[in-house]
């Protein structure tokens, strides 16, 4: 009888202890899997101003600033960024558009691949719209080449930081723009025109934001350097439709990009309105995105939207320091960081604040594990 009682407390005891460490193992496992699949942190890249993200048949094609050429990333994971094939797919050999690439974006429309951006011949006063064209359903394959220079008034004004949205089944561009050119003061201004076609403008401009509220003003930087000129800023404008299609939101950027207090701002339309009407548009009154000290994250701004895979989700995606201002041995710090956006029950988007570069966060819905 004692010899069957051992036998028995010796089999409840492997049991318990197996139990355990299965318990252990599987516990472990699972956390190992969500750290490992779900999570993201910022930057999404060591260095990249002005990112801008296209969701396209299940992939992302990104593009930044990189100043003389323009350069295409693909990859299914826009979170992941640091490991996309990328592609050098143009540089300029005219020297009227050979300096200071800007802004590029990319966009699929009437089944050609088109990129946008602005350059010049090494005179900033000189910026003005481009447009590269490739009709491969592949952009990394084939050519891009030369399609226009976008003629964006008579007066050949300075334009840098144009995008395209169709809306309704009209195709308009807004982009950031000189009412006249700039003899002491520099006011950069919001525009819209509709298109003709993606390099032809098919209406006169249409401008629908000065840079009049202070914080729209600051170009100080907080060590109190400044430019050679005053500059108040308007520019990078970004479509964003709201979720039930009430409105036309544009989300543009504020102040200057050297300072910590670039920001962003918003302006409105019903979409039932005429776009083309300056009175149509409602701007906010304070930024809806900004710096956040507490966080260590300075000169939130220039951004552009995109889905989540699934389509589920909106995330902005915008650029940021580290540091009230870049530092003079660095050079140009600002990085691109991805983030969840919400919406009120209004149809207006809700940002919060941008968030610490430590915060785990979770990857868009629908990402491939």
């Amino acid at each position: 009888m004692q010899k069957l009682v051992y036998i028995a407390t010796l089999i409840l005891a492997v049991t318990f202890f197996a139990c355990i460490g299965n318990s252990k193992s599987n516990s472990e496992k699972k956390a190992a899997a969500e750290k490992q699949t779900a999570i993201f942190t910022n930057p999404l890249l060591p260095v990249g101003p002005d990112p801008w993200a296209l969701h396209h048949n299940g992939l992302y094609y990104y593009m930044h600033t990189m100043g003389d050429r323009l350069v295409l990333w693909k990859t299914d994971d826009i979170t992941n960024l640091k490991e996309a094939d990328q592609k050098t797919i143009w540089i300029p050999t005219d020297p009227s558009n050979s300096k200071d690439l800007w802004a590029p974006e990319i966009h699929f429309l009437d089944g050609k691949w088109y990129v946008y951006f602005a350059s010049d011949g090494g005179n900033t006063d000189d910026h003005q719209l481009y447009v590269l064209e490739n009709n491969n359903a592949d952009p990394f394959d084939g050519e891009f080449v030369m399609r226009a220079r976008i003629s964006t008034d008579p007066d050949n004004n300075w334009a840098i930081d144009a995008s395209i949205f169709e809306h309704r089944g009209e195709l308009y561009m807004i982009w950031s723009g000189w009412q006249t050119r700039r003899v002491d003061t520099e006011t950069q201004c919001i525009y819209i025109a509709k298109m003709k076609n993606p390099w032809i403008l098919g209406s006169e401009r249409v401008l629908i934001s000065k840079p009049e509220l202070d914080w729209e003003r600051k170009y100080v930087n907080v060590d109190g350097s400044t430019p050679d000129h005053i500059i108040y800023v308007n520019e990078g404008p970004q479509p964003l439709i709201s979720p039930s299609g009430k409105f036309v939101h544009v989300i543009y950027s504020a102040s200057g990009c050297w300072t910590p207090y670039y920001a962003l701002g918003m302006l409105s339309a019903d979409a039932n309105a005429d776009l083309l009407d300056p009175d149509s548009w409602t701007k906010a009154g304070e930024p809806v995105f900004r710096q956040s000290p507490e966080n260590g994250v300075y000169g939130t701004g220039h951004n552009s939207f995109f889905k989540s895979p699934d389509g589920k989700e909106d995330y902005i995606l915008y650029h940021a320091r580290d540091t009230e201002m870049d530092p003079p041995v660095k050079g140009d710090t600002r990085s691109p960081r991805a983030q969840k956006i919400d919406w009120d029950e209004n149809d207006y988007p809700v940002f919060g604040v941008p968030l610490e570069t430590s915060k785990a966060l979770r990857k868009p819905s629908g990402t491939k594990e």
